[in-house]
């Protein structure tokens, strides 16, 4: 069973997060939110790799502005989450997904899998620290634009095709910047296919998207 914890980022902030997973894990990961804040889906989300050997964290990135939030998915929540992250520093994020890596197990290989604004928090947490040893992104909205970072490890990506807030064209933007990243497109998708609790949600791309997540995280962190 998940838990909630309290981490202590480098600048001195403190801030929540959902922990799960065996202690003694050798694998861990840390899970970065939507803009809904570390909710049910978050939590699922842990839980679901937390089932597959991994020890995983999900810190609250909203902790700067407001603690506790967890959002539901309607246009008002959309609103309210996208106000919220307007208002997070902007070093804040970054900050805090490495005090939730050096809260992972002494020893572990760990990795970063982050969630629409977390997709682009994974993509930060491979080219602005050196805490991950892989990174998965899942469409995240702002990689295009700081797409000519350099990662520090082993990037894979997920798109979809009909997302109407990531066009095809920042995709190929990414691609052409980022030869060596994994990019996945998937067909007909909308943005927020991996979230059940979403009407985007589609099952067969969300699963394929995990099966290629699970097994590059099997490669990259033995």
């Amino acid at each position: 069973m998940g838990e909630t914890i309290t981490l202590t980022a480098s600048d001195g902030h403190t801030l929540s997060a959902w922990q799960d997973g065996p202690q003694d894990a050798s694998r861990a990961l840390v899970v970065v939110q939507e803009i809904f804040g570390v909710n049910r889906h978050i939590r699922n989300v842990c839980a679901r790799f937390a089932a597959q050997g991994y020890r995983v964290i999900a810190p609250a990135l909203f902790d700067r502005v407001q603690r506790g939030v967890e959002l539901g998915y309607t246009a008002d929540d959309v609103a309210t989450g996208r106000a919220l992250r307007a208002k997070v520093p902007e070093a804040g994020p970054v900050l805090d997904i490495e005090a939730a890596a050096a809260a992972l197990p002494a020893g572990a290989k760990r990795g970063i899998v982050g969630y629409c604004w977390g997709g682009t928090v994974a993509w930060w947490g491979a080219t602005r620290t050196r805490s991950f040893a892989a990174s998965s992104c899942w469409y995240g909205g702002g990689i295009a634009a700081t797409r000519t970072e350099t990662p520090t490890c082993p990037v894979q990506m997920h798109f979809a095709e009909k997302d109407a807030s990531i066009p095809l064209s920042d995709v190929e933007l990414i691609r052409a910047a980022q030869p060596g990243v994994e990019i996945f497109v998937y067909a007909g998708a909308q943005h927020g296919f991996g979230c059940d609790e979403r009407a985007s949600f589609s099952r067969a791309d969300a699963e394929l998207a995990q099966e290629r997540t699970l097994a590059f995280f099997a490669k990259h962190l033995g």
